[in-house]
């Protein structure tokens, strides 16, 4: 049971896109299938009928508009999560003018969707008062936009506890020790600590160990087992040994906390332990592509060579 539990999100890994593509597929559909048939039922009841066909397009370029828009709404997503403390203002207000935004989008798709059908058909699609129709759109697209963030929330705390989650161990105390007070140096005693000159100034503790908590397990991993990091929104993935964790964390913050000497950032969203890469391909452009150890591989951005072989050399 533990060597299942160990490796379910190895196995889960190489079929992960292709369950979460699935699934929004499948969602939309089954929802779109579903709304058609209400619709359907509904219609039988108004004076004036409406065509099967009328229906099944005004339901279908809707559902397909909304399907094309997940994955943006993915990204708005962790562009603006988690919510922390003290930023929820700026939270709710980056949710209602994405949700304002989707459905203008929404809106303006599935109309010119069913203006092409209307076309071919013969037809023309008359989408009413603009103002007051997109009023009407809007509050429909809230229930849906809302549903679907809380749904997206729900697999990311799925993932952090299937793939793991890691924070730092052994971060140093905001300001360090209090140093005592004395009315003066005893002779030949060292200068304090304020006194130092900034070329001997001790260096700021780095962590040296992360806690990884994984399907109800805890256990350690050393920072220079790290092969390679990449920011993925407000989480910064550790890839470490051919597995992956989270820290929440931006990248360029938490390689303020990691040794330059060792880390270096080659990419806008990615970073690499210097001692883990086994070979740098040269690309067209000047960016490069890293291979790892680890049989990865990282890409290298023009911009950021120059500090790659600076860490090298």
């Amino acid at each position: 049971m533990q060597a299942s539990r160990r490796n379910l999100y190895e196995r889960y890994e190489p079929i992960r896109r292709y369950v979460e593509v699935g699934f929004w597929i499948v969602l939309m559909t089954l929802q779109g299938a579903f709304n058609t048939l209400v619709a359907m039922i509904d219609a039988r009841g108004r004076a004036v009928p409406r065509a099967m066909w009328e229906i099944v397009t005004w339901e279908a370029s809707s559902h397909l508009v909304l399907l094309m828009l997940v994955p943006v709404l993915v990204a708005i997503e962790r562009r603006l999560a988690p919510l922390m403390p003290g930023r929820w203002l700026r939270f709710l207000a980056g949710h209602i003018v994405a949700s304002v935004a989707i459905s203008l989008v929404h809106v303006a798709g599935m109309f010119a969707l069913r203006s092409l059908v209307y076309a071919l058909a013969g037809g023309r699609y008359d989408f009413g008062g603009w103002t007051d129709q997109w009023g009407y759109e809007y509050l429909k697209d809230v229930r849906v936009y809302v549903s679907m963030v809380f749904g997206i929330w729900a697999y990311r705390f799925f993932m952090l506890r299937l793939q793991g989650e890691a924070r730092v161990l052994d971060a140093p105390e905001e300001g360090g020790a209090p140093v005592p007070e004395t009315l003066a140096e005893p002779e030949g005693a060292q200068p304090s600590m304020q006194e130092l000159p900034p070329s001997v100034a001790p260096q700021p503790t780095r962590p040296e160990r992360f806690l990884v908590r994984k399907l109800r397990r805890e256990f350690l991993i050393a920072a220079t087992d790290i092969d390679w990091l990449q920011a993925e929104g407000n989480y910064v993935g550790l890839h470490v040994n051919g597995h992956d964790y989270l820290l929440r964390a931006t990248l360029t913050d938490f390689l303020t906390q990691l040794d330059p000497a060792t880390f270096v950032r080659v990419h806008r969203s990615h970073a690499v332990n210097l001692g883990r890469i086994r070979e740098i391909e040269p690309l067209d452009g000047g960016d490069a592509r890293l291979h790892m150890h680890d049989g990865t591989t990282v890409p290298c951005s023009r911009r950021y060579r120059d500090a790659l072989r600076a860490g090298a050399g």
